[in-house]
């Protein structure tokens, strides 16, 4: 198996070591032929709208295509390019999960904090969880679950087949997260 990571800008090798400590390899994604033979996708942390700006022509057409086949995971900026609504302020996205989000909500980088939370995974892990300049999740649509709230906001969401988190699993030890991913990518190949 080989999981994608979005290779524009942002958090990369944190997620390609997480993945290597459990014996899978990855591919980074820059170009739509990229995406040929992987078993998922990872759009990591980052900045969004460099994301969108630095795109090669075709990318997000292919990323979308890609996503009605195979899963999609979305960590911080990730999360912001998966939703379906943007704001603060609005910007473009690539509606693969129905939910609406508001970008930089909990503050600037000097606002960044870590918390313990509840992660309702099979089994469930209670997993140390950074937040940088993260997004808030405001709204939870159709087919879309809360699987972690933290004070009253939803901070990891899923659909059948996409997972979308506020924080960053891959800056911790912890590979609960990237092992939950490649079971999704394993249920959908």
């Amino acid at each position: 198996m080989i999981i994608g990571i979005l290779g524009l800008q942002g958090c990369c090798l944190p997620h390609q070591q997480q993945f290597a400590s459990l014996g899978v390899a990855t591919r980074r994604i820059v170009y739509g032929q990229d995406l040929d033979g992987v078993a998922g996708l990872v759009m990591p942390g980052g900045e969004s709208t460099t994301m969108l700006k630095t795109a090669p022509p075709g990318l997000w057409e292919a990323v979308t295509a890609f996503a009605a086949q195979r899963p999609v995971w979305g960590i911080c900026a990730g999360a912001i390019l998966m939703a379906r609504e943007v704001t603060h302020p609005a910007q473009r996205s690539l509606d693969l999960l129905d939910i609406g989000v508001s970008r930089n909500a909990y503050g600037s980088q000097i606002d960044s904090f870590v918390a313990d939370v509840a992660l309702a995974l099979d089994p469930p892990v209670t997993l140390p969880c950074i937040f940088i300049r993260a997004p808030r999740i405001l709204r939870v649509g159709s087919g879309v679950t809360v699987c972690a709230s933290l004070r009253g906001d939803a901070i990891m969401v899923a659909s059948s087949r996409h997972m979308a988190t506020t924080f960053h699993p891959e800056l911790t030890a912890q590979p609960h997260l990237h092992r939950h991913f490649l079971q999704i990518a394993e249920r959908h190949r």
